[in-house]
């Protein structure tokens, strides 16, 4: 018989410890909260600030309580520390449990990670999260559906709302070409960093980049098509039985893409 692969070590820090048992009931039993995911490269991240202001938000509006970026960065450092690493991908998941009136924050540090190559295929799902501009774990119907996807022999879910509307990646954002700017999905979904940046460095490259309403029955009018997140980009060469030519032009965009979120700068934890 085969014995499975070992799992991934993974260093959990509650509050600035080791967790305990204890702790880790927080998540097991009161899962209600939120999160964001970074790499990190040598203690720097590109768009920590958005990480932080993701946070804070997120906090605010679910606890009614302020997170501080300092305090977050503090516990970041510590638990890298912990780790021994200065390249990780690195979790910040924030809680509340019952009759606690302060947040509770977790982060759990692991082996760095990049985005696989090669060019993606997608499946189209009737999924579209709530309070989608709120990052959470636990999210099942994103997981159900990937799952899913996975089983019909494509890479990723594409959520969408009542009509088609294309709305996310499971666990990515998506974004097109139309030969002349980069178009996000004019729907509700969560702004990742990544997303957010790409923004940012294509604007200074002189790349439009617009938000449009994007749905099922429409993608084809694209020239190309990506997937974003923490982990990197990637091409999509198909949503559904729809395809996109990976040839030069794609390469171009991906280049650009690249250059674009090469050049924000990183920040030190």
């Amino acid at each position: 018989m085969t014995n499975p692969p070992p799992l991934p070590h993974v260093h959990v820090e509650m509050d600035g410890r080791p967790a305990t048992a204890d702790d880790l009931r927080v998540p097991a039993l009161f899962g209600f909260g939120h999160f964001t995911a970074m790499q990190v490269r040598d203690r720097r991240v590109r768009g920590l600030g958005l990480h932080l202001d993701r946070l804070a938000e997120a906090n605010q509006e679910l606890f009614q309580l302020p997170l501080d970026g300092g305090r977050v960065r503090e516990l970041i450092r510590h638990a890298l520390d912990g780790a021994g690493l200065r390249d990780a991908s690195v979790r910040v998941q924030g809680f509340l449990p019952p009759g606690e009136g302060r947040t509770r924050v977790m982060v759990t540090v692991r082996e760095a990670a990049t985005m696989a190559p090669g060019a993606r295929s997608l499946m189209s799902v009737p999924y579209a999260r709530a309070v989608a501009h709120i990052k959470r774990p636990g999210e099942f119907g994103q997981t159900y559906y990937g799952m899913l996807a996975a089983r019909a022999g494509f890479d990723e879910a594409l959520l969408t709302a009542p009509g088609g509307v294309v709305t996310e990646g499971a666990v990515t954002n998506i974004g097109f070409w139309d030969g002349t700017s980069v178009v996000w999905p004019d729907a509700p979904a969560l702004v990742g960093v990544t997303m957010a940046l790409l923004g940012r460095g294509l604007a200074a490259a002189g790349v439009p980049s617009v938000r449009r309403t994007v749905t099922l029955d429409g993608v084809g009018q694209y020239r190309s098509a990506f997937i974003c997140n923490s982990q990197g980009m990637a091409p999509v060469r198909r949503i559904d039985d729809v395809e996109f030519a990976v040839d030069g032009e794609a390469e171009a965009l991906m280049g650009r893409l690249e250059s674009a979120y090469g050049n924000v700068a990183a920040d030190s934890i």
